[in-house]
């Protein structure tokens, strides 16, 4: 019953998250800012909206927003929150839900590539690059929980009497993989110094190039994933940083929650004080969270001759 409410919670405060970037931003330059419900008045504007499809296109284009939902909101379902145990769980579960979020991907950048637009062209080649360089990071984080937990399964990695989190025996090595974590989370959601969301110049844009033809509940189905993906991210490290309260389900609920407005607030903060990459520097920026995540395992192996 845990489980399913902070999966009710997760789902209704994904939009309040996504807004909040923008009021920390529109904050620290000293303006009021949106209100943290304009995400949901988005929603609710696209979904009253018709789809225009270009006659160049095909299923595809039409079928990724589905994709483009799903493929996070399943991949949600695997991952324990605050210490709860996952909805859906099995052995080598981590590897699947890293494959469904590069599902979303390959639909969004062949919906892309199908408008026959040189811009999303552009954008879906970016993406396809940068998207390899994150995975490369995120397997080693889990070579490295292997190494820890002897588990390939996401539950077996944040429950049980030897989660793994920065309270653990690991956690210096694990203060490496989150940095690593939120290097990733930037990068996997087109976040600066990456990418610009706010931006509006095709030849800078690397998400938001690739889904310009999209339209009215299309449209609303894959911001929908792309706030769920940035949560994914958001609550897989609060999941580290998270202290567990062994009989207190609810008080270890409460700091995850803290923890996650926190990764919230320092998006919108890193995107306050930092601007956006040359493209020749986002490949160099990726690979250093990977090279956090190495060393960490790294010094692992070393910890356990």
């Amino acid at each position: 019953m845990q489980t399913v409410i902070l999966i009710i919670i997760s789902l209704l405060i994904i939009p309040v998250l996504a807004a909040f970037i923008k009021k920390v931003k529109a904050l620290l330059t000293g303006k009021q800012g949106p209100p943290l419900l304009i995400k949901y008045y988005t929603l609710v504007k696209l979904f009253a909206k018709g789809s225009v499809y270009s006659t160049s296109t095909t299923f595809i284009f039409r079928f990724m927003p589905v994709v483009a939902l799903a493929a996070p909101l399943m991949a949600l379902l695997f991952l324990p929150l605050a210490g709860a145990p996952a909805l859906l769980s099995f052995a080598g579960d981590a590897i699947l839900i890293f494959y469904l979020l590069g599902l979303a991907r390959f639909f969004t950048v062949c919906a892309a590539l199908d408008t026959a637009s040189p811009f999303e062209g552009m954008g879906a080649s970016r993406e396809a690059f940068f998207s390899v360089l994150s995975e490369a990071t995120l397997f080693m984080v889990l070579v490295l929980f292997y190494r820890i937990n002897g588990s390939l399964s996401f539950s077996s990695y944040f429950q049980g009497n030897n989660p793994i989190n920065l309270w653990s025996a690991e956690g210096t090595l694990l203060l490496l993989v989150v940095a690593a974590l939120f290097m990733v989370l930037l990068a996997e959601n087109a976040r600066v110094p990456v990418d610009d969301p706010a931006t509006h110049l095709e030849l800078t844009m690397i998400h938001e190039v690739m889904i310009l033809d999209h339209s009215g509940p299309d449209l609303a189905l894959i911001e929908l994933g792309a706030w769920t993906k940035l949560y994914f991210y958001a609550a897989f490290i609060a999941n580290i940083m998270t202290p567990i309260y062994p009989g207190k389900p609810w008080a270890t609920a409460l700091v995850f929650l803290l923890i996650i407005v926190f990764i919230y607030f320092a998006v919108g903060l890193v995107e306050s004080i930092t601007a956006r990459s040359k493209m020749n520097l986002v490949p160099k920026f990726i690979l250093t969270s990977f090279s956090f995540a190495f060393f960490a395992t790294i010094l692992t192996m070393e910890l356990t001759r």
